[in-house]
C-alpha cells in the first residue's frame, strides 16, 4: 500500500508541475480556511498570467493578495472583492480581469466540475448582469440560468487533520469552499495541521476522501484575523 502514500515534505515538490497560465481553484472564505503555504510557494515560483478560483482575493499583503503585488493573476472568478484595496485597483485600471459569481454560484460550479457534471441550471442571477447572454429556461413557472461548471489545473486546499492517504477532516469554517475544490483539480494538494496513519481517522467523519487528494503536506499557518473587533475594556 506504500504507492498510496500522498505526502510530501516541501512546498517545492506540493506546487511541482504548476507553470503560467494555469488556472487554481484555492479554498477558504476570507482569511479562514485559506492554504497559506501554497499561496506563498506560487508567490515564490513568479508564475504569471494565472486564473484564480476563489470566494474573495485574501486582503493587501496577505493570503491570495500577495499575488497581485507581482502582478502574477491574469484573472479572478470569485464573489467578493471588498477587502482588498490592490485588487480594486488593478480592476478598475484593467490590469485584472474580474468575473464576479454568486456565492452560491460559485461553490456550486466548483462542486458540479468535481461531479462530472459540465452545467446546471439555477434561478440566482436571472434578470440580472450575471444572467446576460447566458442561456435560460422555465421550471415550475420559474427563471433559471444556465452556469457552466468549474475545474482547474491545480487545486490548494487547507485541512484540519489527513492521513497519508490523502483522507481530509476540515474544523469548523474550513468547510467552505474547501471541500468543493478539492474535487474539482486536476492535482489537488492539501496543507494540513496534522497528519495521522491511517486508521486514525474515523471513517465516518472524513469530508475529502483520498480518491481527490494527489498531495499532502503538513504546513504552519498564521490564521489571521481579517476584521479584529473587540469589546471595550
Amino acid at each position: 500500500m506504500s504507492g498510496f502514500d500522498k505526502v510530501v515534505h516541501s512546498y517545492e515538490e506540493a506546487m511541482a508541475g504548476l507553470t503560467d497560465n494555469m488556472t487554481i481553484l484555492a479554498g477558504g472564505f476570507g482569511l479562514c480556511g485559506i492554504p497559506e503555504g501554497c499561496i506563498k510557494q506560487i508567490k515564490k515560483m513568479g508564475v504569471k498570467g494565472l486564473t484564480i478560483v476563489s470566494n474573495n482575493c485574501g486582503v493587501d499583503g496577505f493570503g491570495l493578495g500577495i499575488l497581485l503585488e507581482d502582478m502574477q493573476i491574469k484573472k479572478m472568478i470569485s464573489s467578493y472583492v471588498g477587502e482588498n484595496a490592490l485588487f480594486e485597483k488593478q480592476l478598475l485600471s484593467g490590469e485584472l480581469e474580474v468575473e464576479l459569481t454568486p456565492q452560491g454560484t460559485l461553490a456550486e460550479k466548483m462542486r458540479a466540475g468535481g461531479a462530472g457534471i459540465p452545467a446546471f441550471y439555477t434561478a440566482t442571477g436571472f434578470g440580472t448582469p450575471v444572467g446576460e447572454h447566458k442561456e435560460s429556461r422555465e421550471f415550475n413557472g420559474r427563471h433559471y440560468i444556465l452556469e457552466e461548471s468549474i475545474t482547474g489545473d491545480f487545486a490548494i486546499v487547507k485541512g484540519w487533520k489527513a492521513d497519508r492517504y490523502g483522507n481530509v477532516v476540515y474544523r469548523h469554517t474550513a468547510q467552505n469552499f474547501n471541500p468543493m475544490a478539492a474535487t474539482a483539480g486536476k492535482i489537488t494538494v492539501v496543507e494540513v495541521e496534522e497528519i495521522v496513519e491511517p486508521g486514525e481517522l474515523d471513517p465516518a467523519h472524513v469530508h475529502t476522501p483520498g480518491i481527490y487528494v494527489n498531495r499532502v503536506i503538513k504546513g504552519t499557518f498564521e490564521k489571521r484575523i481579517e476584521q479584529r473587533t473587540v469589546r471595550a475594556g
